[in-house]
This record gives C-alpha cells, sequence and structure tokens, in this order.
C-alpha cells in the first residue's frame, strides 16, 4: 500500500495557513490526534501517579502507554524506555553517569558529522576525566564518515564511541552496525544519536548495536521531549546522581521530578499515528486506542496485532514516498546549475539536502522564500564539527522533508529558489 498524502495532509491544523515547511529536521508539524491526546490528558483528572485514585490511575496509565509505545518504536523493552526533556539533557546525564568509570589515559571516539548535542557532553566529560577524544572524520568529497580514520582512532584504551545514525545536516547514514561491531570488539560502549534517523526509517536498537539510543519525538509529529533507549539490564548496571527518595528502579532511576504526563501521551499518540500511515494517513491517534492496547498486549515489544508490524509497514510507504519527492527536489535543483552547491551526496542518506548558493547568503534565501511561504532555514543547525570539516563557514539552506510533503510544496521550493537566483 501507499500513504494517501492528501488525507495525511488533512491531519495537520497548520497545513490549511498555506505554508510549505522544510524544516522537518528542526521539528515537524503536529497533527490532530498529538494535540488531542495532550489536551485530553490535561484536562482528564490527574494527579501524580498512583492506583489508589482515578486521577492517580490516569497517571499511571500516561506513563505505561509511552513506555509501550517506545518499545514498539525502537525495538526495546519497555523497561528500557526513559523520559527525557530533550535528547542533549538525555546525552548531557548519561555522559557524566558514564564518565564515572573513566580514568585517566582511557579514550573516547566521536564523530565529525554529530549534532554538537553528540559531541560537547562527551568532550566536557572527557576533559574533567583526563580522558583523550579522538575523532571519526568526514571525508568532505562524499560527505560520508572516514572508515579508516574511525579504524585508525579504536584502540583497546577506547571507552566508548559515539556516532549519528543520520546526519542531521547532510543526511548521511554512516554504517552503525559496523561501527558498533568494531567498538564492541575492544570493549567500548556505543552511544548512538538516533533523533534525525527515527523521522525516517523503522528502528532497532539491538540491530543497530547501540548500547543506548536517543530520539526526539518532536523530529516525528510529536510533543517536545527526549527519548533514551537500552536493555535494562545495562541500565542496571549505571547509577546516576538523584534524589535520596526517588526510584532506585529502571528507568525510573534516571527521569527526574514529576513527568509530563501529557507530552507522554502526546509522544504515545505520535507513535500510532505513525503505525496508522500505511492504511489511510488518518488514524485518530489518541494514546488510548484500541491500537496502543494491541502494542501493549505482551511483555517483549511487537506482539499481538502488532503496532511494530504496523510501523514497518507504514515506515516503509514513507521511505518510498520521501524518496521520490526528494528526487523531484533534487532533479529541480540539478536543473538551477552551479548557482547552486548541494553538499549531500552521501550514498546512503535520508531526504535532508544542504546547499548554499555561489556569492549569496542562505539566510537572504531563506527570506525570499519565507516571503512566499516556504519555510527552510538557514544555519548550520548546531553541526559544528561538520561545517568546519566541509569549510562551510557561511550558513547553509536546509531542505528537510516530512511526511506531510508532496509535490506542490517541491513546486513551490523550487519557484521560490529560482526567483531568488
Amino acid at each position: 500500500m501507499a500513504i494517501d498524502v492528501a488525507a495525511l495532509r488533512a491531519r495537520f491544523p497548520s497545513l490549511a495557513q498555506g505554508f510549505a515547511f522544510f524544516d522537518g529536521p528542526g521539528g515537524t508539524q503536529t497533527p490532530t490526534p498529538v494535540a488531542e491526546a495532550v489536551a485530553r490528558t490535561l484536562t482528564a483528572p490527574l494527579s501524580n501517579r498512583g492506583l489508589v485514585s482515578a486521577s492517580e490511575r490516569n497517571a499511571e496509565e500516561a506513563v505505561a502507554g509511552f513506555r509501550a509505545a517506545y518499545a514498539d518504536f525502537l525495538g526495546v523493552a519497555e523497561g528500557g524506555v526513559v523520559h527525557g526533556r530533550s535528547a542533549t539533557q538525555l546525552t548531557y546525564d548519561f555522559s557524566r553517569t558514564l564518565a564515572r568509570s573513566w580514568r585517566a589515559g582511557d579514550e573516547i571516539v566521536l564523530s565529525r558529522l554529530d549534532h554538537d548535542s553528540n559531541v560537547r557532553p562527551w568532550i566536557q566529560a572527557a576533559g574533567r576525566a583526563g580522558v583523550t577524544v579522538r575523532w571519526i572524520e568526514i571525508d568532505a568529497a562524499t560527505a560520508e564518515l572516514d572508515l579508516g580514520s574511525f579504524e585508525r582512532a579504536l584502540s583497546a584504551r577506547t571507552r566508548l564511541v559515539a556516532v549519528t545514525a543520520a546526519s542531521n545536516v547532510l543526511g548521511t547514514r554512516p554504517p552503525v552496525r559496523e561501527i558498533a561491531d568494531r567498538a564492541h570488539e575492544v570493549g567500548a560502549l556505543v552511544f548512538v544519536d538516533g533523533v534525525h534517523y527515527a523521522a525516517h526509517h523503522l528502528v532497532d536498537v539491538p540491530a543497530l548495536g547501540a548500547d543506548l539510543f536517543v530520539c526526539s519525538p518532536y523530529k516525528f509529529l510529536g510533543p517536545h521531549c527526549g527519548v533514551l533507549a537500552g536493555s535494562p539490564g545495562f541500565l542496571e548496571t549505571l547509577v546516576p546522581d538523584k534524589l535520596l527518595p526517588s526510584p532506585d528502579t529502571v528507568p525510573e532511576r534516571f527521569e527526574f521530578g514529576t513527568l509530563p504526563y501529557e507530552i507522554l501521551a502526546g509522544a504515545t499518540a505520535a507513535v500510532d499515528f505513525l503505525a496508522g500511515l500505511d492504511a489511510t494517513g488518518t488514524m485518530e491517534a489518541t494514546g488510548t486506542t484500541e491500537a496502543t492496547a494491541a502494542g501493549r498486549a505482551g511483555d517483549s515489544p511487537g506482539t499481538a496485532a502488532s503496532r511494530r508490524e504496523r510501523l514497518a509497514r507504514s515506515l516503509r510507504s514513507l521511505h518510498d514516498h520521501e524518496n521520490a519527492v526528494r528526487a523531484r527536489v533534487e532533479e529541480g535543483l540539478r536543473a538551477l546549475g552551479d548557482a547552486v552547491t548541494v553538499h549531500s551526496r552521501a550514498r546512503d542518506r535520508t531526504p535532508t539536502v544542504l546547499m548554499s548558493f555561489e556569492g549569496r547568503d542562505a539566510r537572504e534565501a531563506q527570506a525570499h522564500l519565507a516571503a512566499r511561504g516556504v519555510v527552510a532555514p538557514a544555519g548550520s543547525f548546531y553541526a559544528y564539527e561538520a561545517f568546519t570539516a566541509l569549510k562551510l563557514d557561511d550558513p547553509a539552506l536546509r531542505v528537510g522533508l516530512a511526511p506531510y510533503n508532496d509535490f506542490v510544496d517541491v513546486d513551490r521550493l523550487l519557484d521560490g529558489l529560482t526567483s531568488f537566483l
């Protein structure tokens, strides 16, 4: 089957205002069912978690639904799902926890391809522990990671390898499993930033070889928060700083303060919405739907009528749709000739295109497009290391696709760029 894009677009109120959004990598628009799940949770009886009153049980159900949904979404056990304010916050928290076992002379390996949220926390933790930072470099000609530099960086002293599953600016998808396998051979842990990847592909954390994996639901139609996944057994070995009366159980020991139950409900609804894309594009994702219950009906992810299976089907269809739209974008950019330089050229990449303009500032292009109702941001997008490696001193324009983008959006983008140039 395929995604009914017209039906899908009808579920996004912001699209009715006439904008063409190409800023998905920075955060997607919100479908009605996700917003309704947030509002419904806030307006229902709600207390702190417990089992005595209905309001306590509502909070408990929001947490349980969230863990079940992201177990299905990420291919992990429910006890390995941790909520956080953002992927950046989660990475900082876990960098401090992991660094407690590091000693002077140890080494960590980072990637120049990564968003700074998977770089700076580790550099700062390494600096405090007296640990050496080594790098996986970018091949500027291909926009891919130089695996030779990874082999040279890896050693028996390596304690951690942190790498992205997909670049938020170039779209490049490095061979994460290959990197993870080599890291594990020398006894290193693998931390994978899946924020950009999870918006476009079915995630299977164990298959990627990640010991820890982070993503952000607001990049795939959900509310603003972060999610970390790992095996419950591994999480049991980690002891974070926490309040004395707060739970020692996993995953609760990593979650600080009262959880935002309405955000959890919205994040659950986003998973259900994505799971329904292949059928009609209009699934009533509420966080308490039959689909949610079906996805929970077992002790392991992907059981029952299988939300996991429906996610796999929907994300395959989404991949086909986004690739078709990306092909139209890239064909149009080629027609603009040498005035546009496209920096996204890896063989394996997400539908994300980074470009710059001969003799023109990308911020001018952003403003020109915005005046025509086309939203495509310019900047470096916190990819400091990648911009430095590619010698991109000026901001670049990023065009990133989301499920609701269609060919009409692309034509508006290309018309705007043509008139700009």
